[in-house]
């Protein structure tokens, strides 16, 4: 969803992550998908902290650099927030009103709604009615979403920038839930009705998430608790072993550079690990959910590309393990590169959702 009502325009969809900036922009004919614009910049060591913006120049300097080499089509951009300072809430309020009336109602009193003791002022916020609530038909459930402005005007003063507009601002996880459930709904080895589960190794967290349906829908059924664990863990040991700098590392994984005790001594007791975090995340799910068998396990992320990491999880968990990639079934133009497009696929979830709005009525 977004939490701005803005005008429908042909987006492309940037995803301000802690490490790096990532572009993908999309079109539909005839054929199907196409990407039309692709391309992916590292972001120096603490630009962002907390998903928030530490240095608008900075990251703004990065995404023009960004734009200037990927050339996107569209002007405008569909971006992502998260962390501390967003905050989602569902609440319930009289089925009778129009969307005028829940509007000014929640206009009238925002902190009020949000549990929040913040200035009104401070805040920018969206809303989206869900449906009746469960318990009582005289009510209908409403998705409430806010930002305090000053990590907003972050991140569009950051785009604006790079001469991008921002017409959608997307919640990371619906973003990242929405095109969790659009692959899966698209991938031939998904049955209807199967329980998937997607998990996301990131450059700071680990999450999972599983998808199953709720009154004949595809839905998100479990989200686990996020793991304070993933790439940087990989990068730091990287760091100590070499004595290379943060953006020296980056691009010797990158471009895969690096000496050739790396993969014994610290790439494979780092897959291990990734397994055993991911093991203890399922067995969670198993014990505190009572939505079924995994049938399969999407791995995301920017760790889900390390060669093998899919078969020692594998080893350790049931159903089918594999790693997801948005683009299997889409054209791609001759300006992107195929190679780096395909070898990135698992870390462009969010992107890919962002992207992917292009194709909403919003």
């Amino acid at each position: 969803m977004s939490i701005f009502s803005l005008k429908p325009d042909p987006v492309v969809g940037i995803d301000i992550s802690s490490t790096a900036v990532k572009l993908l922009e999309l079109s539909r004919s005839n054929k199907g998908i196409k990407v039309e614009s692709y391309g992916m910049e590292y972001l120096p060591e603490k630009a962002i902290q907390d998903k928030n913006i530490v240095d608008i120049e900075v990251v703004g300097n990065v995404i023009n650099r960004l734009v200037t080499r990927a050339k996107p089509r569209s002007q405008y951009a569909a971006v992502a927030v998260a962390g501390p300072t967003v905050i989602t809430k569902t609440i319930t309020m009289d089925a009778g009103l129009s969307e005028n009336d829940i509007k000014e109602q929640i206009e009238m009193s925002p902190a009020q709604y949000l549990g929040q003791s913040e200035n009104s002022e401070e805040i920018e916020f969206d809303y989206q009615v869900i449906g009746p609530n469960d318990k009582d038909e005289s009510r209908v459930d409403v998705l409430l979403v806010a930002s305090h402005s000053e990590t907003l005007n972050a991140y569009i003063t950051a785009l604006e920038m790079a001469n991008l507009k921002v017409k959608v601002v997307d919640i990371e996880k619906y973003a990242l839930e929405n095109a969790f459930i659009t692959l899966a709904q698209s991938m031939p080895e998904i049955d209807e009705g199967d329980t998937v589960a997607l998990i996301e190794v990131g450059a700071t967290i680990t999450s999972l998430r599983v998808l199953g349906e709720q009154k004949g829908e595809p839905k998100v059924i479990y989200t686990g608790e996020d793991l304070m664990f993933g790439g940087n863990q990989l990068t730091e040991q990287i760091q100590a072993r070499y004595d290379l700098s943060y953006e020296e590392t980056n691009l010797a994984k990158r471009n895969n550079d690096l000496p050739d005790d790396y993969f014994k001594t610290i790439l494979e007791p780092f897959k291990i690990d990734v397994a055993a975090q991911i093991k203890l995340m399922v067995e969670h799910y198993y014990k505190h959910s009572d939505y079924g068998k995994l049938s399969h396990i999407l791995m995301a992320g920017g760790c889900a590309s390390i060669p093998k990491l899919v078969d020692h999880v594998k080893d350790k968990v049931d159903g089918h393990v594999m790693t997801i990639n948005p683009f299997s079934a889409m054209s791609i133009a001759t300006r992107v590169s195929n190679h780096a497009l395909m070898n990135d696929a698992p870390a462009l979830m969010i992107a890919y959702g962002l992207a992917h709005r292009t194709f909403d009525k919003y």
